[in-house]
């Protein structure tokens, strides 16, 4: 018995829209809302007094009901200063702007109506930060900004999510279509909007979606050395959080290692997804011109540092990364959090037995970096 055909996604759009159902565009923000709303220890009645309009707008924006995303931007500045004079957090505020980006993204992916070339998700390289915010009801998984924040008594009448959710039509309409997406989206300049779709798409849970992504990518003609790298990266990403770590390690040895353009564009990459500039990219040519900028690395390391754990399924090209970032930037072993968290988990991870050769080999290389920095 092969794995059951699921309807496709203009079919479920079609029987929600027939049963009055409309795909909700301010689901992520307004979750954000609440959760600013509960950090502040307020109630939907006082978070109204304060921002100036009425508990039911404050209970329709947090539901999604009412979209954050069509407040006239106007009223959304005074909303966010209003909210800054509060005392609300800047990490909250920026997850409240990336909260409205995942909204339009999310909107655009349930319209089955959006013909591919104009699906907002090809308009700009994501950074991590906005991926996270948009994958929290697909995995469930918060953002880091809110996963970090200090537990708060929350004022509620009644049962709450624990998280924005999409129905299930909803779920299954937003995987359907980024399968649509990137099965179409070949044609030139369009490689963007089919790398994102097919990231969003690793996060589904249906049987073939394994089978469906090895198979996309084995089909992948590139036409130039980035479109090639970037295949390969992806490629080696599925299998790793798959638990299959030698298409990683072949990765490791042949895209990056002794290979001074695939090192450059490795970095320039991490650099851009974890947020060292704030400048947008519109295509994914900066990762092979050099058109990224100066960046100064504290952040890149910290992020990489914190997946040099035994357990995590990019540990081996975290390591490899962290070797190849203190080539660059060997400033950055002699002083910063990062730096005390690289040189406490570098024990750990040599006593561990999970480590690929090469990665232990780069370990001690990292760690004699170490000694000549602290001697």
């Amino acid at each position: 018995m092969g794995t059951p055909m699921r309807p496709s996604a203009r079919q479920t759009l079609t029987a929600s829209t027939a049963r009055g159902q409309r795909p909700r565009t301010g689901l992520l923000s307004g979750y954000v809302l609440r959760v600013i709303r509960e950090q502040h220890g307020y109630t939907q009645d006082e978070a109204a007094e304060h921002l100036k309009v009425s508990p039911d707008t404050i209970a329709g924006w947090e539901t999604g009901r009412r979209a954050l995303t069509a407040v006239p931007v106007a009223q959304m500045l005074g909303l966010r200063h209003t909210l800054m004079q509060m005392g609300t957090s800047p990490a909250l505020l920026q997850a409240l702007e990336r909260a409205l980006e995942a909204d339009v993204l999310l909107a655009s992916a349930l319209d089955g109506e959006v013909p591919v070339e104009n699906a907002a998700l090809g308009t700009m390289v994501m950074q991590r930060e906005l991926a996270e915010v948009l994958a929290w009801p697909l995995n469930g998984v918060p953002p880091r900004t809110v996963r970090d924040l200090p537990a708060r008594p929350r004022p509620r009448r009644g049962p709450a999510p624990s998280g924005p959710k999409l129905t299930a039509a909803e779920h299954q309409t937003f995987f359907d279509q980024m399968r649509r997406t990137a099965e179409q989206a070949r044609g030139p300049g369009q490689f963007l909007l089919r790398r994102q779709s097919l990231y969003l798409s690793g996060y589904d849970q249906a049987t073939d979606t394994a089978d469906w992504l090895a198979h996309q990518q084995r089909t992948e003609r590139p036409g130039d050395w980035l479109t090639a790298w970037l295949n390969n990266r992806s490629v080696a990403a599925v299998a790793a959080r798959q638990g299959d770590r030698d298409r990683m390690t072949y990765f490791i040895d042949n895209a990056l290692q002794d290979d001074d353009a695939g090192e450059s564009a490795n970095l320039a990459y991490w650099a851009y997804w974890v947020g060292e500039t704030n400048v947008p990219q519109l295509s994914d040519d900066f990762i092979a011109d050099g058109s990224l900028g100066p960046w100064p690395g504290d952040r890149l390391l910290a992020h990489l540092v914190e997946g040099i754990a035994p357990e995590h399924g990019y540990v081996d090209l975290n390591i490899h990364s962290v070797w190849s970032l203190l080539q660059v930037r060997p400033n950055l072993l002699r002083s910063g959090a990062a730096a005390r968290a690289l040189r406490e988990r570098l024990p750990i991870m040599l006593d561990s037995g999970e480590l690929s050769p090469c990665g232990r080999r780069e370990l001690e290389s990292i760690r004699y970096a170490i000694r000549l920095a602290e001697a």
